[in-house]
């Protein structure tokens, strides 16, 4: 029940005599040791991302050219995806394994792994050593990359088929069983364009959701698990195993809340590293108006008019201008830095041009934050860029300034459903006054 901090006193305390209830030690290092994690999902038939794990940097390099960039690097037993990054090439991962890293051995090797671009899923579930138990399924907003704790959950999910979702929950339940969890586990699903289901991660203890998915649903998860550790199994609880089905009608939220205006030398930019400090619930009758209670709650303002700040990496250009598209149409204004100004001019779009910050010009784009001209930036970062340069600022003084910074579009696209839904309410309103 203490998260990964409990994870790792597990060993210490086994070999001081003390007693622990529900999952083994044993079975914990299965599901934590890379190589017996990976013997077991082949037994168990389950795919997971090609990766292999590495001690020196040499060997890194030769993983990462065999499995192909990008690749995700992190340490084995982390905790809240610290220090751990998505590099796309031989110098990256150089630079990750000597400034990243204190200490590599073969008790703390790196886990090098292929990131596939995809949609990410979790479920919470409770086992007793025979049965498997799930409360539910939840879909993330954010594309696989972001750390789970950082990205807006979704129950029940939204954008997969049944049949994924079916999937999903005989994986888990498969997982459950094979590993003979006792008590609670989370597993982290990546679903590609393809709609093939991988296992990210296994954690054999209780995470961040649980509190979540046990006021949506209804389910006493804590009280159920310490049940089950202390040997009443989840039949003998009057629970029939497997999924349990959903409310219908009812769509529930889990918005991050961050710190970074408290937090002054802190990148705000979401990655596979957690920044989150709490997190706010919505629930309404459909994703928008759910989402957009969520985003207030975690302290979004949402006004219906306004302006966007948006300076964009080349390789998200494209996806960026739909967005501004959209922004465009229910009467938002755009501020761009060049390069994106250049490309939404093109495509007919008008545009309030911002210089950068070494344009050395007044109306740059941290002028233009500070001086509340924009309700709303994104800013995404490419994988060249040195997160010191202007991304780096323009997060920064969006933070200090209590101005919303999305740097995932995923995000920006969800704050502009609600926008849509909101604008759309007011005509429909409008309309029904006349």
């Amino acid at each position: 029940f203490g998260g990964q901090t409990a994870i790792n006193l597990a060993d210490s305390l086994v070999r001081h005599g003390v007693k622990i209830l529900g999952t083994s030690l044993e079975d914990i290092d299965r599901a934590e040791d890379r190589h017996e994690f990976e013997a077991m999902l082949k037994k168990l038939d389950i795919p997971q991302p090609q990766g292999e794990t590495a001690t020196t940097v040499e060997e890194a390099l030769v993983i990462a050219q065999k499995i192909g960039y990008p690749v995700l690097v992190r340490p084995s037993y982390v905790l809240g995806g610290r220090a751990m990054e998505i590099v796309h090439s031989d110098d990256e991962l150089k630079i990750y394994m000597a400034t990243a890293v204190q200490e590599i051995s073969h008790d703390a090797p790196i886990l090098v792994d292929k990131y596939i671009v995809g949609k990410e899923l979790e479920i919470d579930a409770i086992a007793d050593g025979e049965d498997v138990y799930i409360p539910g399924v939840m879909e993330h907003i954010e594309r696989a990359g972001v750390h789970s704790g950082d990205s807006i959950s979704v129950y029940p999910t939204q954008t997969i088929s049944q049949k994924t979702k079916e999937t999903i929950i005989d994986y888990g339940t498969r997982i459950g069983k094979g590993f003979h969890f006792v008590g609670l586990y989370n597993i982290q699903f990546i679903v590609d364009r393809d709609e093939n289901v991988y296992v990210l991660e296994v954690n054999p203890r209780s995470s961040r959701t649980v509190p979540f998915l046990s006021k949506i649903t209804g389910v006493p998860m804590s009280y159920i698990a310490t049940q089950a550790i202390l040997g009443n199994s989840i039949r003998k609880q009057g629970l029939t195993p497997g999924y349990h089905p959903e409310e219908k009608g009812r769509v529930f939220v889990k918005a991050p809340v961050f710190s970074f205006a408290k937090l002054r030398s802190v990148d705000t930019v979401l990655g596979p590293e957690m920044k989150s400090t709490g997190e706010a619930l919505g629930s309404d009758v459909n994703l928008e108006k759910a989402l957009y209670k969520a985003l207030v709650a975690s302290g979004i303002q949402i006004p219906m008019h306004g302006n966007v700040l948006m300076t964009i990496a080349n390789e998200d250009k494209q996806e960026a201008l739909q967005l501004a598209k959209r922004f465009a149409n229910i009467g938002y204004g755009i501020y761009a830095t060049k390069g994106t100004a250049d490309l939404f001019e093109k495509e007919g779009l008008y545009v309030h041009r911002a210089s950068k910050i070494e344009e050395g010009e007044k109306n740059n784009v941290v002028d233009i934050i500070r001086n509340g001209r924009v309700n709303f930036v994104i800013n995404t970062m490419s994988s060249k860029e040195n997160t010191r340069a202007d991304g780096f600022l323009i997060r920064r003084v969006s933070a200090e300034n209590n101005i919303s910074c999305m740097t995932s579009l995923d995000t920006a696209n969800a704050l502009i459903k609600v926008l849509e839904s909101l604008s759309f309410s007011a005509i429909s309103m409008n309309e029904m006054g006349k």
